[in-house]
């Protein structure tokens, strides 16, 4: 039963990280804070994360397992989707506030130098999703090339950025299409 409900605490603490994180950003945000949100002792932290380095790279790992997950079911389950509305699907997918990709987009910025072993998983993440977006594209342009992979990806990230700008502008349907554009 302990280990039960040690798992129980740190899965706790992964959700509290996990929103603070999201809220805050991953340097705002330090272990006291994270055990207040998640309601235990800052030893029960210890005994399951040996840092804040080793949580973060958790919290990433099951946000960058979850989109695989989307994105794969995606591509392979909805196989009457024609290849644009697969692409669409997973635009929006990524670029969401309120998504699994929202606190990999963070970490691009925030954790590179500090934390570089949870950085990884992001990188590692993204280099998957140009790949299987490269593979995507091909099947409509055997012309594709994987810098328009990069540039799908880019497209995303743009979106992300204009959804967290001052402005508060959704032209997320615009930058799909113009990528969209591109591709035929």
């Amino acid at each position: 039963m302990p280990t039960l409900e040690a798992s129980f605490k740190a899965l706790r603490v992964l959700h509290a990280a996990r929103n603070l994180f999201n809220q805050y950003g991953f340097n705002n945000v330090g272990v006291d804070r994270i055990v207040k949100d998640a309601k235990i002792p800052k030893a029960t932290f210890y005994n399951c994360f040996s840092s804040k380095e080793k949580l973060i790279e958790m919290c990433l790992t099951f946000q960058k397992d979850a989109l695989k997950d989307e994105v794969f079911s995606i591509i392979h389950s909805y196989r009457e989707l024609m290849v644009f509305d697969k692409l669409k699907k997973i635009f929006f997918l990524h670029a969401d506030l309120d998504g699994f990709y929202h606190l990999q987009f963070k970490a691009i910025f925030e954790i590179e130098k500090l934390y570089p072993t949870a950085y990884k998983v992001v990188s590692d993440y993204r280099n998957w999703l140009i790949k299987e977006i490269y593979k995507l594209i091909l099947t409509v342009k055997v012309t594709a090339t994987l810098e328009d992979a990069y540039m799908f990806l880019f497209v995303i990230d743009g979106a992300m950025v204009q959804l967290l700008s001052a402005n508060k502008i959704d032209e997320r349907d615009k930058l799909l299409e113009y990528f969209m554009s591109m591709l035929t």
